[in-house]
This record gives structure tokens, sequence and C-alpha cells, in this order.
């Protein structure tokens, strides 16, 4: 999402980073490019001003001519204020009487009944007793996809269609889920294309009759400027406790998500990173900085590494290696757990300096996706005897798989002279060589 915005701030970075002694007015210079780069990334002007005079008043002071390495140290500062400006980690408030009520307020469009969904999900993975309320009775079939949400996960939902009044509706979801010693009921509210009173009073009296824990802003992150204005709204109205992210995956330029941090004074608590059920992050200020910076974010690429791979598997994944017994069906498991990661941009853009080169390498996300997807449809396309064995695969075979796949005899080769590679790799790193890296990725 913050793809422009770093890429700016890595020039301007560079720029400052050829200079030894930094002046009063390189210090200047780098700050109106800073400046401008926010601007263009969305970020609200109020806010863009007040982070530029934050940084300003840092810069030009003993703490940066003081330093062995002026740019550094500027760098530096950039990404404590931004930190600073993105507010504390996301926390849900949950302690106290159960059930906790969880109030989803927001737009048509942004996405609220999917992250209600997600929400949902994180939270039983936390150990909590979640239940879901269709409480939108206006938008067609919206009850309809609640309830089916529901039934994929494995989670209660109430709801009563859509004859009734959704405040009554939400009334009585909590004393059910009270009753049924549910601990967290998350109420997905019915939205409008734009704020209205009718809607406002709506909230206010669902707010009023549940005494919710929590009143979330669910907000599409490629909305903009516009998305500031609508935060302040709902906050004015109802009050909110936090701001969950949508959309962060995809191509808006991210000021949003700064702005209306900094403009409702509400913290961000979650991010929409994908459309899957589970790409549902607890946003943490100091990742989202190194990420925007260009300096990457590991923590977060662990944190989905450990839940995308099995230790077990991988321990028998091992074995199979050191004994040369890995076969194309391992090869097609270890390729749906490395797409649970995330798009290959977004794994780029969490490891240190590789943002960097994926844009000197022009690597394209899109094709890389289209890539994998290939493979995919090349192994499914096979028999199990011959993704144990590919060395039947013979002349008749590929040409079958092809057909099967919708791919070319060329691509089966391809595919299947780099499954030989990486088997004689890891063979041999199995047996404690390093040998030289063949040029099959290239």
């Amino acid at each position: 999402m913050f793809e422009s915005l770093s890429d700016r701030l890595q020039t301007v970075f560079d720029q400052l980073g050829r200079k030894g002694k930094l002046t009063e007015a390189d210090v200047s210079a780098a700050l109106r490019e800073v400046r401008m780069a926010l601007l263009e990334a969305d970020v609200n002007l109020k806010v863009a001003k007040d982070f530029i005079r934050r940084v300003r008043e840092r810069a030009i002071g003993a703490e940066v001519q003081k330093s062995l390495k002026p740019s550094q140290q500027v760098i530096k500062i950039v990404h404590e204020e931004l930190i600073e400006t993105l507010g504390e980690a996301g926390r849900l408030n949950l302690s106290g009487p159960t059930p906790r009520v969880i109030m989803l307020v927001g737009l048509q469009g942004s996405g609220k009944t999917t992250t209600a969904a997600k929400l949902a999900l994180t939270l039983r993975r936390d150990g909590r007793r979640p239940w879901m309320v269709a409480a939108d009775t206006y938008r067609p079939a919206a009850v309809d996809q609640v309830v089916a949400l529901g039934k994929q996960l494995d989670i209660p939902v109430y709801e009563e269609g859509t004859g009734a009044p959704p405040p009554d509706i939400c009334e009585r979801a909590v004393k059910a889920a009270r009753e049924n010693d549910a601990t967290v009921v998350i109420l997905d509210t019915a939205g409008r294309l734009q704020i209205n009173a009718d809607m406002m009073r709506e909230l206010e009296a669902i707010r009023d009759r549940t005494q919710p824990a929590e009143i979330l802003l669910v907000a599409d992150a490629m909305t903009g400027q516009e998305a500031v204005r609508i935060a302040e709204g709902f906050d004015e109205q109802v009050g909110l406790t936090g701001l969950i992210l949508t959309k962060v995956d995809g191509d808006a330029r991210g000021g949003a998500a700064i702005s209306m941090r900094e403009v409702t004074g509400v913290p961000i608590k979650y991010m929409g990173v994908g459309e899957k059920l589970d790409a549902l992050e607890l946003f943490h200020p100091d990742r989202l900085a190194s990420r925007i910076l260009g300096m990457g974010d590991m923590l977060t690429l662990i944190e989905r590494a450990e839940e995308a791979f099995d230790e077990r598997e991988a321990e028998r994944l091992q074995r199979k290696l050191l004994k040369n017994e890995f076969t194309l069906e391992d090869f097609l498991k270890q390729l749906h757990q490395v797409k649970r990661l995330g798009s290959v941009g977004q794994i780029m853009d969490m490891i240190p300096g590789m943002a960097r080169l994926r844009q000197q390498v022009d690597i394209d996300n899109e094709q890389a996706q289209r890539q994998l997807k290939k493979v995919e449809a090349i192994i499914y396309s096979m028999t199990p005897a011959e993704r144990r064995k590919p060395k039947i695969i013979n002349a008749s075979r590929k040409r079958r798989i092809a057909t099967g796949s919708g791919t070319s005899v060329q691509d089966i080769n391809t595919l299947l002279k780099q499954f030989r590679e990486m088997q004689r790799l890891m063979q041999m790193i199995g047996k404690g060589h390093m040998p030289k890296i063949p040029g099959m990725f290239r």
C-alpha cells in the first residue's frame, strides 16, 4: 500500500546519505521532499505539516549535529516521528464482564461484513468464544452473507432476518450470547453509501442498548482523503474507540492510514491484508513505519511463517530431502504454505533491503502469481504416480498434462528441469555440501 511513499522517501534518504555533514539548508531541502511525498500519498495537509515541524525541530538540533552519521540520524528521527504519528499498537478492550460487545461501523463497501468474520476467527484463535450478529437489514443478502461466513468458519451467527429493527436485533443478540456463554459479540451494523442522519441515529440506538466495549470504524484504505472525513463524522456521532483498515494489500497510496489516526486520535487496531478470512493483522506502528521506510518487517513475516508451516510436516519433509524422496506432491504442499505468507511482493517488502532489490530487478508481482498458478495447474494435471515419480513422465504423458493444465509441453519440461535441479541442490545441502547456485531461477 505504501509503495509510492516508500519509493519517494528512499530517494530523499539516498540524497542525504551522499552528504557528509548536514547543513540546515540540506535538512530543509530534504524535508520539503518528504512533505511532498506525504501529500502525494494522500496524507492530510495539517498532519503532514505537523509531522514535518516535529522532524525539523529535532533534525536541526544537537542530536543530529553531534552525530557521526547525520543522514542516518535524520532517518532515525523520521522513523520515530512516524511511529508517534501512527500511534499505539492495536489492542482490544476485552477485559471485564462477558460477553464483550464489539460494534463495527462504516460505509457500504468498506468490507465490514468480511472484517466481522476475520475478527471472529482471530478472536477464536486467541481462545475467545465469539458470536456474530447480522444487524444489516438493508443491504440485499447481507444477512445471508453473515450466515454463510459463520457456517464456513463454524462460528455462531445470531440473525432475525430483515423484519426487525437493528437495535432490537442487537439487544436480543447480546442477551442470547450471554445465555450461551459467548465471550465476544461482534455486531455487523448497516452501512450507507454516505453518512446520513438516519444511519447515525440507528447506530446511536444500538450503542446505547448494547453498551459496546469497542466501536470500531472499518475503513477502506484506498478511499484516500475521503476516509479522513468519514472517520471524523463517525467519531463525532457515535464515538469511535478504534479503526480497522481494509484493503491494505491494495495499491492505495496509504496516507489515509496515517491521517485517520492523527485526526481522530483513536488507535488503529487491525489491518486487513488480503481477501482470505485469516488475512487480518494486529496493528504494530513500529512495523508499519519500518515498511514505509523500506526497512522491512521480519517480525510479521516470522509470525506468518509460524502460522503457515506445520512443524511436524517440516520434520517429515527434512527426512525425505535427506533420503532424496522429495516429490512433486511435497513441492505442491510447500507451494501452498508459501502462498499463505502473502504475495511475492508482500514477502519481499517484509525482508530488509529486498524492497529496493525488487525495484532494481523489476519483479512483476502479478506475473509471479500467474507463474505459481501455472505450476499448480501442471502438478494437479498429473496422476498421483507421476507426482511421486516424475521420471515416468514421457512425451505422451507431457502432452496429456499440457492439455489438462492449459499449458505447453515446454512449460512441463521447464518445471521438471527446475524440480530435478532443486532435488539435487537439497540433497547436496543435506549432505553438508554447499554447491554453486544453479541458474534455474534466473
